[in-house]
């Protein structure tokens, strides 16, 4: 999905239909064809004449998206199920390259929700046919927008270009591993995916045509010859000339269809991205909405095709969120923890008043009656329970790496989420701490003593410019300078695609640049929080790890309130819910009730402020 400026669409281009073809045989055609299900046969889906043809008959796409990665795996069917009943016959998914390859060659397809190929088959079972996306980068508001940020472990990496051999090497390998689960899971092969898409918003990056006729290829090369697709804004289409012959022509939130058909001739162009929804960003004042009955209406009475992003976003569970951010690394804006998107299909897979709008509206356009409303999955509240004192960051540092300046941390460490600490002595005078390229949020401390913040957001409530002042040591020399820089997602839009976490520039005191550092990586995965060492008395500097202990009779969805803390992490049962941040809008965390269990309920809170606890409660909502 592009960042770009939210659209509100209401007004549709008349649609251009082909040579023999009027608007109600369209209509009454694709009624007819949309009845074609994925049994498990061999169908054949055509772009032919500006149209899809699947067996041979216009055939109206009407797919909502869901990403398998953000929504537990036990859940997936009813997702699937809620966007059925809403009228929908295709569910569109993007493939997060970097969550089935963390590290180079090392690829996970099977385990919880990473086995996308099982997730295609449910929609099969459910009658829903599938768009694949596939990447290798897809944007999505994840981190690096799919790729994987070992990428940047490579100091002069150019992703999303063919002339790059490490790009594309891992490209190559990434095509090559997938190829062949998609394969049999194609309509030509009885399976229900209908068309692949080539990479994504490539106009927003480059302008090389040749790079997406690279990446087609590979596809073919490995089995997978479409149909394949692509979508983009048309005026950055237009502009760098990247339409690929051959392919159908998604237009995201745009709806110059005429304009479009000029460039894309007899391939089909369509609404690759329509948006009931938007992003939601830390800091914002609210979480965005929507507003696309009046698009939905038109589309439907056109009998254009559409996909409409999202039906049901789900969570950024993990260090999954990504972030946004100017071509310069400027304006960075983190996006938060949940991905409900103001989507029609809420997070907890609830029904908004726009899903029965919708609902409405479809079944309206359609022949056959609509399915019931699936029951949504219950949902529990738990009563406040207060955290203790744990495990002390500061006690529970790995040996130190000696480097003479900053770099990033996919560099020093290879390193790709988390946490790292810079340590040295200074002069005891104090002064002016000046961090340039800190990413993306830092604590700062003197001799042990919380000093200050900086962050690189640039928000009225948080402080402006990249310096501290430190205060003069008490009757010493010198003073032990700390530096702990955390990182939210990388950025995942735009030109701005090597953004390298921890510090990626200079750190000066009164002008001077410090030099000759020790620094600790903190990864906070789960192999480094299996051996924290418990607190040994009482601990009164900010970095602590607090537990709880939370007994349920009965488990279910809930929401867990973190509007008492300040910023840092949430883990239950070992689970990664995400960030939180008091900087809001997101106050609460989705947690699915497969993450729960009846009786004791182990709750683990980094927090990059608080020295005491506070209360966390289960509530039944995400607002309100």
């Amino acid at each position: 999905m592009q960042r770009r400026d939210f659209l509100r669409l209401s007004v549709l281009t008349p649609l251009a239909l082909g040579a023999g073809w009027c608007v109600g045989e369209v209509r009454a055609t694709a009624a007819a064809a949309t009845g074609i299900k994925p049994d498990g046969r061999p169908h054949r889906f055509e772009l032919s004449r500006q149209h899809f043809l699947l067996d041979g008959k216009p055939f109206q796409i009407m797919s909502g998206e869901m990403h398998p990665i953000r929504i537990p795996a036990e859940y997936w069917r009813q997702r699937i199920r809620m966007a059925k009943a809403m009228g929908l016959n295709t569910i569109a998914i993007y493939l997060m390259w970097n969550a089935l390859e963390a590290e180079p060659g090392v690829f996970d397809l099977t385990s919880g929700s990473r086995d996308f190929a099982k997730f295609i088959r449910i929609c099969q079972e459910e009658g829903m046919w599938v768009y694949l996306r596939p990447g290798p980068y897809i944007c999505g508001e994840w981190d690096f927008g799919g790729l994987p940020p070992y990428l940047l472990r490579h100091p002069h990496i150019r992703v999303r270009d063919k002339d790059d051999p490490d790009y594309m090497a891992a490209v190559r390998r990434y095509i090559a591993t997938i190829a062949p689960v998609v394969k049999p899971l194609l309509a030509e092969s009885g399976g229900p995916i209908l068309m692949v898409q080539v990479e994504n918003e490539y106009a927003s990056f480059g302008h090389d045509l040749g790079y997406l006729e690279l990446i087609r290829s590979l596809w073919q090369q490995h089995g997978v010859h479409g149909p394949f697709s692509i979508s983009d804004g048309l005026g950055q289409v237009r502009k760098e000339q990247t339409y690929l012959p051959g392919a159908a022509l998604g237009l995201d939130g745009d709806t110059d269809f005429a304009g479009a058909q000029a460039i894309a001739g007899e391939m089909p162009v369509w609404m690759g991205e329509g948006y009931p929804g938007w992003i939601t960003h830390w800091g914002d004042k609210d979480f965005a909405k929507g507003d696309f009955a009046g698009t939905l209406g038109k589309l439907l009475a056109e009998g254009r095709s559409f996909n409409m992003y999202v039906v049901h976003g789900g969570s950024n569970f993990g260090f999954g969120a990504g972030a946004n951010a100017h071509g310069d690394y400027s304006h960075f804006e983190p996006v938060i923890t949940s991905y409900d998107y103001g989507s029609p299909i809420d997070e907890h897979g609830a029904p908004t008043a726009d899903y029965h709008i919708f609902r409405k509206m479809i079944a309206a356009h359609v022949a056959q009656p609509l399915p019931a409303v699936p029951a949504t999955p219950p949902i529990i509240r738990f009563a406040p329970v207060t955290p203790a004192p744990h495990a002390s960051l500061w006690d529970n540092l790995p040996p130190s790496k000696q480097v003479a300046a900053p770099q990033g941390n996919e560099l020093l460490f290879g390193q790709d989420h988390g946490m790292v600490l810079y340590r040295r002595k200074i002069p005891g005078k104090g002064g002016a701490l000046r961090i340039d390229g800190m990413r993306d949020y830092a604590t700062v401390f003197s001799d042990g003593r919380y000093v200050d913040y900086l962050s690189r957001m640039q928000h009225p409530s948080l402080r402006a410019g990249d310096s501290v002042e430190l205060p003069a040591a008490k009757a010493r020399a010198q003073a032990e300078l700390e530096i702990l820089v955390d990182s939210f997602g990388h950025v995942g839009y735009g030109p701005a695609m090597a953004d390298r976490k921890g510090i990626v520039g200079s750190i000066r005191l009164n002008d001077e640049e410090l030099q000759g550092w020790d620094v600790h990586s903190l990864p906070l995965d789960a192999s480094w929080l299996a051996g924290l060492r418990p607190l040994r008395g009482t601990a009164t500097r900010p970095g602590l790890f607090f537990r709880a202990k939370l007994a349920l009779d009965e488990v279910g969805d809930t929401y867990v309130d973190m509007s008492a803390w300040h910023k840092g992490y949430l883990w239950v049962n070992g689970h990664l819910l995400g960030r939180y941040w008091q900087l809001g809008p997101q106050q609460r965390l989705y947690c699915p009730a497969s993450w729960l269990r009846r009786g004791d309920n182990d709750l683990l809170v980094l927090d990059m402020h608080r020295t005491e606890a506070a209360p966390i409660r289960g509530v039944e909502a995400l607002q309100g």
